[in-house]
């Protein structure tokens, strides 16, 4: 009986935990996989760079607007039944990526998957931060981040896989039929109402104005453009960097992922945890110190051997890892109750545009050569450690916000329903 009361978390809400983790991991890996596939999918389509950053970029500018259309509805609804219209609608858009036969019906894919992808993902972020007390949220985002780690583990080599055996059609087929599954999954969530509906956020657009005008929030949508610009440059050209510049068999590839998402899987719990034990901003300094100084080594590599690339890898996404799970920690207290759901959709928003106009750019920083290995990849690595040293800045002046809120408010239970939050 004392060890049934003395649990962090009961058993709805390693549920609710397991789902949202995949939830993640679905999305997460349909957005990541095409950045490996750029190899494949470039010379198959007869795309320019710029194309495919592009193509990159549809998910999340289309992501951005709609989840900021959403944004005014989002504390009015019942949050599992916004859970599951919008996860239908990304399914639906992966099939669409699966089918694609050109360019421009692939671009139009990604604009479908990321209308409705992005807002699945902040209504999620918005259940967690509605059903677990900001003392433990560092170790539920930790968790749930864990679909990164999963992703680059089992998602993407087999994706690769996949897309080598057969074609890159494959790894969105696959997707697609898991897509299903966990959809079928989540209808046994519990129902779970806004924390509070008032007559400004029963209004859509009374509701939508308010939140974009509260200073506070501004702070932390203006840190989220900062901390997306720096991994949306990055991610659409890694694999034809490992490829073509480092040398890296397209067939090892795979490997550089595996590797470093199991990693990953292990990393990012230790993560949360630590950063309730010593502090969310600490550990987001020190995951952002270490990501630049990874960031500039990477991008001045040469040729280089797999075992190399694979350690660097390794501790760059240790680094990123780590800034990502304490910054989400600290957003998500930002918000009060009633603002929730649209902050953190708006926040998505901010973060899927930022990301979206980013890798648009980095499209126009690298170009390619004849052989396809790609030029100002060392610029492109200066641009993302300056902007993290800004968000270190930015993420300061948001941790004095939370702690100056948190000591002038009692601490507030999340709401009991559907399930309580034990006391740590």
């Amino acid at each position: 009986m004392e060890a049934k009361k003395n649990r962090l978390f009961s058993r709805y809400q390693v549920y609710v935990i397991v789902l949202l983790a995949v939830l993640q991991f679905t999305i997460v890996l349909d957005f990541m996989v095409l950045s490996p596939l750029g190899a494949i999918l470039m010379p198959t389509m007869h795309i320019t760079p710029s194309q495919f950053g592009l193509v990159v970029s549809a998910y999340a500018i289309s992501a951005g607007i709609t989840g900021f259309l959403a944004a005014g509805y989002a504390d009015k609804f019942d949050r599992k039944k916004m859970l599951l219209f919008f996860y239908v609608g990304f399914v639906v858009g992966t099939m669409l990526c699966a089918l694609a036969t050109s360019y421009h019906f692939l671009l139009i894919a990604r604009i479908v998957t990321g209308m409705f992808g992005g807002v699945t993902g902040a209504i999620g972020f918005a259940i967690i931060t509605d059903l677990f007390a900001l003392e433990i949220r560092g170790r539920v985002m930790g968790l749930i981040q864990m679909a990164f780690g999963a992703s680059q583990v089992l998602g993407m080599p087999i994706g690769l896989k996949l897309a080598n055996a057969y074609n890159w059609h494959a790894p969105f087929t696959l997707l697609s039929v898991l897509g299903v599954l966990l959809g079928i999954a989540l209808l046994g969530l519990k129902n779970m109402p806004p924390q509070a509906v008032t007559e400004r956020n029963s209004n859509a657009f009374v509701h939508l104005k308010h939140t974009i005008s509260k200073p506070q929030y501004l702070l932390g949508f203006a840190a989220t453009t900062l901390m997306a610009t720096g991994g949306f440059m990055l991610m659409p050209f890694g694999t034809a960097f490992n490829t073509h510049n480092l040398g890296i068999s397209i067939d090892d590839v795979p490997m550089v992922y595996f590797i470093t998402g199991l990693f990953t899987l292990v990393i990012s719990p230790l993560t949360g945890r630590l950063s309730d034990k010593i502090g969310k901003y600490k550990m987001f300094v020190a995951g952002s110190v270490l990501s630049m100084i990874l960031v500039f080594i990477y991008c001045n590599m040469t040729h280089s051997t797999l075992p190399v690339v694979i350690a660097i890898s390794v501790v760059m996404f240790a680094g990123v890892s780590s800034r990502m799970i304490a910054a989400s920690t600290l957003l998500s207290a930002v918000p009060t109750p009633q603002d929730r759901g649209a902050f953190m959709s708006i926040n998505s928003s901010v973060q899927q545009i930022s990301g979206g106009i980013a890798a648009a750019l980095a499209g126009l920083i690298v170009s390619e050569r004849p052989d396809h290995s790609l030029v100002n990849f060392d610029k492109l690595g200066y641009v993302i450690c300056g902007t993290m040293i800004f968000t270190i800045f930015m993420m300061y002046k948001v941790n004095k916000m939370v702690q100056s809120k948190t000591q002038a408010a009692p601490v507030q239970v999340p709401n009991p329903e559907p399930v309580s939050v034990p006391a740590e």
